[in-house]
Order: C-alpha cells, then structure tokens, then sequence
C-alpha cells in the first residue's frame, strides 16, 4: 500500500525517478539530495508506514530487510571503514518526511553525540 501524497511512494512506485542503488521486493536505496557526509544514502520500505513508531510485530520482515540492504549498500559503496545509521521517528525526532526511511551516513568520521 502507498500513499499518493507522499514523495517517498512516489520515489518507491517511480513517479519520481532516482537513481536506485539498490532495490528489491521491499525495499529502495537512492541517493539524499541533501547529503550530510561524502555517502549519504536513503532506504525505504515500498508500502507507506509513516514512522518507525508506527510499526509492529507485522513489519519484521521488512524492516530485517532494511537492515540487511543497508548492509548491501553499505559495502557495494565501499564503507569498509565504517557507516552510521539513522532513523528519525516523530516531529521532536527529526523526522521530516512521514515515511519510514534510514540515513545510511559514511566517508567521513562521525561524531558522538550526533545531534
């Protein structure tokens, strides 16, 4: 399931073309076009679940899908040194599109605290 209004799920169902680093069944990988460190990658799930507080015991499988791709994307992009990954859950979070999505951050040396 999609959500017509949402730029994420138009991303998914190709409304909006990307470049797609990696993608399968359930899942999306293209480039941030607001990138925060030398590789900035966003993953998505391909049906609309608007944050991570909106899933559940159903959503296992794609978001074990989302860890695994990042993983993927991760090497195919050579972060053999090191990545980080980021999920912004909610407005006080820093979630600023409502759907689900990973930072996959790397290139550089990441900072602790990161924000």
């Amino acid at each position: 399931m999609t959500d017509p209004t949402c730029i994420f799920c138009k991303i998914a169902t190709g409304a909006i073309p990307v470049e797609r680093f990696y993608e399968d069944d359930l899942v999306l990988a293209f480039p941030d076009q607001t990138p925060k460190a030398p590789t900035h990658v966003l993953l998505i799930p391909k049906q609309h679940i608007p944050s991570h507080a909106h899933t559940g015991v159903a959503d296992e499988g794609v978001l074990g899908r989302l860890m695994t791709a990042a993983a993927t994307v991760a090497r195919d992009r050579g972060l053999s040194e090191g990545y980080r990954l980021v999920t912004n859950s909610g407005e006080q979070g820093g979630q600023t599109v409502s759907h689900l999505h990973l930072h996959l951050l790397g290139g550089r040396p990441m900072g602790w605290p990161p924000g």
